[in-house]
């Protein structure tokens, strides 16, 4: 029997030095939900002695307690899923396409209403035809909002597959780079407070 399945010896403590309640070797294993009910008993036995020591001390945690350095663990991400990175890159990517549809389109707006278009207008059919201003030039024939925004549409839409490619392109290389160095290594530790 491996260490998790083995039954515990009578008055062994776990591993935060409360009394667990003995579990009988009845020769198989429990049903899950008794296993469920008993682990969870354990957990609330163990809440309750914590909290009856910790009754003495200020509820907030504004002291330090010396000696006692915050727990760490050193992980390593060995794997990331191509499927759930393919997801997200391209949910973000087309959040990203939208707000560069609408920012463009304030833009132009804005350009519009501020009058810049007449100015143009105005100055290049001053350089090229001079005091007459009977020139037929329209800058927004060029640079519209409809071609613009098309445009901008265009750029939108290759941008969210690109980028959703190059994610989930960039999970698969990870993962065959992890499979042969090990990955990332992090360390995490809790908060001082």
């Amino acid at each position: 029997m491996s260490e998790r399945t083995a039954p515990r010896a009578s008055g062994g403590q776990s591993s935060t030095g409360a009394k667990t309640p003995v579990e009988p070797d009845t020769g198989s294993r429990a049903p899950l939900t008794e296993r469920i009910q008993a682990t969870l008993s354990n957990a609330a036995t163990e809440h309750r002695a914590n909290a009856v020591a910790g009754t003495g001390q200020p509820s907030r945690r504004t002291a330090k307690t010396p000696g006692k350095a915050p727990r760490r663990a050193r992980l390593r991400l060995t794997r990331i899923d191509p499927w759930s990175v393919m997801k997200t890159s391209f949910l973000l990517s087309v959040a990203f396409g939208v707000v560069t549809f609408v920012a463009v389109f304030m833009v132009w707006s804005v350009l519009g209403a501020a009058g810049v278009w007449d100015s143009i207008n105005a100055t290049v059919a001053s350089v090229v035809e001079g005091d007459s201003n009977s020139s037929g030039f329209d800058v927004t024939n060029y640079l519209g909002m409809g071609r613009v925004l098309g445009f901008t549409l265009l750029v939108s839409i290759i941008d969210v597959i690109l980028l959703t490619a190059i994610a989930t392109l960039t999970a698969f290389l990870y993962n065959m780079a992890a499979a042969l160095l090990g990955g990332i290594e992090v360390t995490l530790a809790e908060d001082e407070r």
